[in-house]
């Protein structure tokens, strides 16, 4: 017998796939994208094959920059993501939403020049640039840092845009002008280096509006405006956000002074990105998900900011607030400012869609009108500030002659629309074209309709056109309907902010778009006949059952369906956001 151990065969272990969490973070950790834009000016000179796949993948975002989808939005692609075309689009900053007509004529020709005459104002108070090729980039940055303006920190794992009541400084009601502080966040902790690397992205809202119209309830960090004896500071809440699984922020039980203010939103940031755990899984790397999954409370939220800060914060119970109904927040319409013989005048665009032609004629307007100044609102409309009350009538027929109106159906100011199949890799449905179509359908089938009502559009399960804040919310999906598969959008209703804030239901109720218009009208027409007096259709639908609705949706008794998943790779940056 041989003394000889006989030969075992090794086989090497199989490697271990890299998550798509554990590549970001990888790829975060080898660069700041803001101290290599060297790198793209270097694509630039050498086109668009040069480009490398982790700056289209990740380190694009930083700047703000997206690849441009092929049309077809998910449908075609893999992993839950749609093909990239060869073009670009860009978001850029606006914080507080507050442009000059300077800058506002640099955007104009950029749109123009590079963007096909096409710019969308987003649910952020950004405007957003299509069809930029990658040689046109260094150029549009270029210009826009010459003004005053970044796309910087637009997107990515960022601080990302700081949005603020468009009336700040001038609205009537306000308790204070919060403009300066939210301008000092976004100068401080926007593009700063020390945070280009969060868990995911981030978002920070400052008003001392009383319409809470820049949407408290559903950002990462808010301060809203509060007055306590003679003293006024801020309401502080974290954790909101919508997307696969919306969440409304949580109340800290404290009252900001106006001198902490700053502080305490740094000290959030910085809890959010020592949170290793959120960095595991990409979509469930919100703040919002320390309360949703990690245990986390107000209380505890609330010693972990004063760990940072090392001192206590004033209490403040809940009663000391108080809730508005859920009212417009949009500043449509002409506003008597605090300043006398002045007001604002703010106009509708539909779904946020502008041409480079319609902002030059909005600089020259602001110049003419008012004092150059423009604002951005989230709902994706345009507000002219410091006009004389004498100048606003004239004012209102040459924004009528641009097609931004003043004065508006319910249907026509209550739409939202987010970037859709026409450009976005992770949409299902086209949304903008379908939303201009829906509302002129409403106003048809419904003239006179005399309630508000939101009426939001978003392409596909990430909320980019927040559907789960709205009256009717419509999410995009692809049925079969005689044999081809065509847009479809899931319903559901009664979203709310403010007094009655909660996430939409989902009614188990979807229809092809085509068949969208009368399934509403089903709806409202039931509305009207059934309604109590002076109660409104948030008031409506939280005591009308699901089956009620989805029998009037459909115009007979059917079942429930459920809810599409999210796609692979849903949580993903979307483009609307």
């Amino acid at each position: 017998m041989s003394d000889t151990a006989p030969e075992v065969a090794v086989t090497s272990p199989k490697p271990v796939k890299e998550t798509k969490a554990q590549k970001s973070e990888r790829l975060k950790l080898a660069k700041n994208p803001w101290d290599a834009w060297d790198e793209v000016r270097q694509f630039a000179k050498e086109g668009r094959d040069s480009v490398l796949p982790e700056w289209t993948g990740l380190y694009f975002k930083w700047w703000g920059v997206y690849t441009q989808g092929d049309g077809l939005g998910v449908t075609g692609g893999t992993a839950g993501e749609g093909k990239a075309s060869e073009y670009f689009m860009m978001r850029i900053g606006m914080p507080n939403g507050m442009l000059t007509s300077a800058q506002t004529r640099v955007i104009a020709d950029l749109t123009k020049r590079y963007a096909r005459n096409l710019a969308d104002i987003t649910t952020r108070q950004n405007i957003q640039l299509h069809w930029l090729t990658i040689e046109a980039l260094p150029e549009v940055v270029d210009a826009l840092t010459a003004v005053g303006l970044s796309p910087k920190g637009a997107c990515g794992d960022v601080v990302r845009n700081v949005t603020g009541c468009p009336l700040a400084g001038l609205h009537n009601h306000e308790l204070l002008d919060a403009s300066p502080l939210a301008l000092e966040i976004a100068q401080k902790l926007t593009a700063n280096p020390e945070f280009y690397n969060l868990p995911r992205k981030f978002k920070i809202s400052v008003t001392g509006c009383p319409e809470w119209c820049s949407y408290p309830e559903i950002n990462d960090v808010a301060l809203t405006a509060i007055q306590r004896g003679d003293e006024i500071g801020y309401t502080l809440r974290v954790g909101g956000g919508l997307s696969t699984e919306p969440h409304m922020a949580v109340r800290i039980p404290a009252f900001i002074k106006q001198t902490e203010a700053y502080n305490v939103v740094e000290a959030v940031v910085r809890i959010f990105r020592e949170q290793q755990d959120l960095r595991e899984n990409r979509t469930r790397a919100r703040i919002k998900y320390l309360f949703m999954r990690h245990g986390w409370t107000a209380e505890s939220m609330l010693e972990a900011i004063e760990e940072k800060l090392g001192y206590k914060l004033d209490g403040a119970p809940a009663t000391d607030e108080h809730l508005l109904d859920d009212i417009y927040r949009d500043h449509i319409g002409i506003t008597p400012q605090r300043q006398p013989g002045l007001s604002s005048v703010g106009a509708s665009v539909l779904n946020g869609r502008l041409s480079g032609d319609q902002l030059a004629k909005l600089a020259d307007l602001s110049d003419k009108y008012g004092n150059g100044q423009l604002r951005a609102t989230i709902m994706q409309n345009i507000v002219l500030v410091n006009v004389p009350d004498r100048e606003t009538a004239a004012l209102v027929i040459e924004l009528n002659s641009l097609g931004l109106h003043v004065d508006i159906s319910a249907f026509w100011r209550g739409a939202v629309a987010c970037t859709g199949t026409e450009f976005c890799k992770l949409a299902i449905a086209e949304t903008k074209g379908f939303s201009k179509w829906l509302v002129s359908e409403m106003e048809d089938r419904l003239p006179g309709f005399d309630q508000q009502i939101r009426l939001h559009v978003t392409g596909c399960t990430n909320s980019c056109g927040q559907h789960w804040i709205a009256d009717i919310g419509l999410e995009g999906k692809k049925i079969k309907k005689d044999g081809l598969s065509v847009d479809a959008f899931y319903f559901c209703v009664g979203g709310a902010v403010g007094k009655y804030a909660r996430p939409a239901r989902a009614l188990g109720y979807r229809v092809a778009a085509d068949e969208v218009p009368a399934a509403i009208e089903r709806m409202l027409r039931a509305y009207l006949l059934a309604r109590t007096e002076g109660e409104d259709l948030r008031a409506y639908f939280a005591r009308t059952d699901d089956d009620s609705l989805r029998a009037q949706l459909a115009g007979a008794v059917i079942d429930p369906v459920e809810r599409d998943a999210p796609p692979v790779g849903a949580g993903r940056h979307a483009p609307g956001e």
